[in-house]
């Protein structure tokens, strides 16, 4: 059975109405009213006081129940709209228009249609640490006791890989001395060439 309410002369235009009775159709009365609390349009409220208004001509004129309600059309017309001007630049006029609709909501009873949301019923208290039960405590114990007891000789260890010796870097002994003996004649040398220096300055001052 279909029941149907009416809001005329909204002071809302008819495209922004209509974008919010899109969303709606053929959706539970409860589900519809609860999106139209949550939606960012101030269209929503006329449009949820609308079918408020139909489910509770259905409940009351009609003796049908609330929870069988579904939203089968919302139908969104133009109304009258009222013109007014604004002066603008030049002395001209802009025209402004004020619209309005006209919202109709159709209601329609469907049997088992609605989900109907069963209470959640109490959950008993559970235990933080979760022991294990008396049955398989005492199982595990036996098999504890079965299995023959192991030693430290019984374990076997796993045997210790040789380190490897990092290469030694090994100098030529040869190379050393002859370095020495080069350092020792580079060291006459010098003095010899000093002690010449020094005898040719003592002639030229005698």
């Amino acid at each position: 059975m279909e029941v149907q309410a009416r809001a005329k002369w909204v002071r809302t235009s008819p495209r922004k109405v209509r974008l919010v009775a899109r969303t709606l159709r053929n959706l539970p009365v409860s589900e519809a009213l609860v999106a139209c609390s949550f939606m960012p349009k101030a269209a929503a409220r006329d449009v949820a006081k609308v079918i408020r208004s139909a489910q509770a001509n259905a409940e009351n004129n009609f003796n049908l129940v609330k929870d069988d309600l579904v939203i089968k059309d919302i139908r969104v017309e133009p109304g009258p709209m009222l013109k007014r001007g604004q002066p603008r630049a030049m002395g001209r006029l802009f025209s402004i228009f004020k619209r309005t609709s006209h919202i109709t909501a159709i209601v329609e009873d469907r049997p088992g249609v609605a989900r109907r949301r069963t209470a959640a019923l109490p959950r008993a208290p559970q235990p933080t640490s979760r022991q294990a039960p008396p049955a398989a405590a005492a199982a595990a114990r036996a098999a504890a006791a079965l299995e023959p007891a192991t030693t430290e000789s019984d374990e076997r260890v796993a045997p210790s890989r040789p380190k490897k010796a990092k290469p030694e870097s090994k100098a030529p002994a040869s190379k050393v001395p002859a370095e020495g003996k080069k350092t020792e004649a580079k060291k006459t040398e010098a003095k010899k060439k000093d002690d010449g220096k020094k005898d040719t300055k003592e002639k030229k001052s005698k």
